[in-house]
């Protein structure tokens, strides 16, 4: 069988394991966030945290208690990795430093999951276990009750509540990502991957001398970190490593956990909206941007531009053997086009094209089909901008889902969108013009750029990936994607909420020979050219400078 055909097969199975799964389990998500039922655990940690599941709160409290659980979580994380030293459970490895601390931190509780660190040889049990492990799951969280909140924002009428944030965070995190992270960590096990609490042991190599490698419970984060789009690795190399990823089979498994929440979360849009029609529609335009960018990757990646990448069969530089090119192509259209930031093969060793490809997955926005919960209401924002764009086009002023999109809502709308682009250039501006010891950069001309440009977009955007050749562990780095992931993931939801906030508070508007049918094909096209034109317009001259000069080069 050659390569190519077995990347093209890898894809007709993730999708038939997609599409098996979509119904069920986007129907079943409806179900978890419309109940007015309580389990036993839900309401012993309602009454331990003192707060009312049943109290509908308006946009202003919701936005409130996402940000107090999110500060609370940061300094959680910060304060247990400053106490490393003196925990149980750490082999050895000394508390992590103040700067490294802070970035970690803030980059578990935004759904990024940077890793500025080697993690088998700075990160303990503890540390691993009971502080990024439990991010994993409640940063995803957050991000589901967030685009809940959006759609409940359309659904609902004449009132401005968005439901209650505490009971959306505990039931995504107890019905939805527990159980499924369950069932795939022992599927893992069974693979091949890694759970244990192990110490450091001394391994023999081939060609002599030791190496020194310790265990950890890396099964159950490695299902997390790709169900919950999250990607942050036990193990420097990510899932790359043979620990956490061993087999062709676990990778397919992985980039399928990566895509079957976002994907589904279409149909449980469209049943709490009563029109599974419109769910359809946003996944048209999702699939068809995440087949059309796989398409892309593998193309650029099996090119054979001389003679070594004709003997290769493909661009193999940076690449798993055991995946090949075709699997980590799709791997590397997964992660990017969502907030996961795990990795199976090194991005910066990519062809320029190819690099270029995952870092516009990013600057999407990561909405085909994006990161847990950010990328359906992400995508919700653009689809309210493309039924602005149709509106101007006949002169009628324009409605979604039966609420019509005025000044307000395009406001909203459009400093949601503007908030990451910006944070994304300025950031890499001020990187670039700093001396060459602060921004690291250890490739010169275009790849340098790119290296640059990549970590910010990636840390604004809520990813996690990098460029290999960017030393990111100093103090300028560590502060400044720490403030971009901050920035990155909070701001943009103030104006979600805003915005849900305002929809929730209008009457439903009749449907009439004048409206825009958005559960249309004729809509899908509209939402994927106004998602491609608007990112290309942002971010095309920053893309001219790094990874297209080096692709035509």
């Amino acid at each position: 069988m050659g390569p190519v055909l077995a990347g093209v097969l890898q894809i007709l199975a993730l999708m038939g394991a997609l599409a098996l799964v979509y119904i069920p389990l986007g129907t079943y998500m409806a179900r978890v966030y419309s109940s007015r039922r309580h389990l036993r655990v839900e309401r012993w940690l309602y009454k331990g945290i003192g707060a009312d599941p049943d109290a509908e709160m308006a946009w202003p409290a919701y936005l409130r208690a996402l940000l107090a659980f999110s500060a609370v979580s940061v300094l959680f994380l910060y304060l247990l990795q400053r106490l490393q030293g003196v925990l149980p459970g750490s082999p050895g490895f000394a508390s992590v430093s103040p700067a490294q601390s802070f970035n970690t931190a803030v980059s578990f509780v935004t759904n990024t999951n940077w890793q500025s660190y080697s993690g088998e040889q700075t990160m303990g049990h503890v540390v691993q276990t009971a502080g990024l492990a439990v991010q994993n799951f409640v940063s995803a969280a957050v991000g589901m009750a967030v685009a809940v909140a959006l759609v409940r924002g359309f659904s609902r009428s004449r009132t401005g509540e968005l439901g209650n944030f505490w009971s959306d965070l505990v039931r995504g995190t107890l019905r939805v990502l527990l159980p499924v992270a369950a069932v795939a960590a022992v599927v893992l096990v069974a693979c091949g991957t890694i759970q244990n609490f192990s110490g450091i042991h001394e391994v023999g190599q081939f060609m002599g001398g030791t190496q020194q490698w310790n265990g950890g419970a890396v099964a159950s984060q490695e299902a997390i970190k790709e169900l919950g789009t999250n990607g942050g690795g036990y193990f420097n190399a990510n899932s790359a490593h043979p620990f956490e990823n061993p087999t062709p089979f676990t990778n397919l498994l992985e980039i399928f956990l990566i895509l079957v929440i976002p994907f589904s979360l279409t149909r449980t849009f469209g049943v709490l909206t009563g029109s599974a029609r419109q769910g359809y529609a946003v996944l048209a335009t999702m699939a068809t941007i995440w087949l059309g960018f796989t398409a892309l990757m593998m193309a650029t990646e099996f090119a054979h531009h001389g003679p070594a990448l004709q003997a290769a069969g493909g661009a193999l530089e940076g690449k798993e053997v055991r995946f090949g090119v075709g699997g980590s192509s799709i791997f590397a259209v997964a992660t990017t086009l969502t907030s996961t930031g795990a990795v199976d093969s090194f991005h910066s060793s990519f062809t320029g094209l190819g690099g270029g490809i995952t870092m516009l997955g990013m600057m999407l926005g990561e909405i085909a089909p994006g990161g847990v919960g950010s990328g359906l209401y992400g995508i919700l924002i653009m689809a309210v901008i493309a039924v602005f764009i149709a509106g101007l086009m006949v002169g009628r002023t324009p409605e979604y889902l039966g609420k019509k999109i005025g000044a307000r809502e395009m406001k909203l709308a459009a400093c949601y969108i503007l908030v990451t682009p910006a944070l994304v250039l300025v950031f890499t501006a001020a990187s670039m013009a700093l001396p060459t010891p602060p921004h690291s950069a250890l490739n010169p001309g275009a790849h340098g750029f790119s290296e640059v440009l990549y970590a910010f977009t990636s840390a604004a955007n809520n990813n996690g990936s990098a460029f290999a050749g960017l030393n990111a562990n100093t103090d300028w780095f560590n502060t400044m994607t720490g403030l971009a992931m901050l920035f990155g993931r909070f701001v943009p939801m103030v104006f979600v909420l805003a915005l849900a906030g305002s929809l929730a508070g209008q009457r439903p508007v009749p449907v009439t020979a004048g409206t825009l049918r958005t559960e249309k094909p004729l809509f899908t096209g509209l939402l994927v050219g106004a998602i491609l034109i608007i990112t290309g317009l942002t971010y095309f001259p920053a893309l001219a400078l790094g990874p297209l000069a080096e692709g035509l080069a």
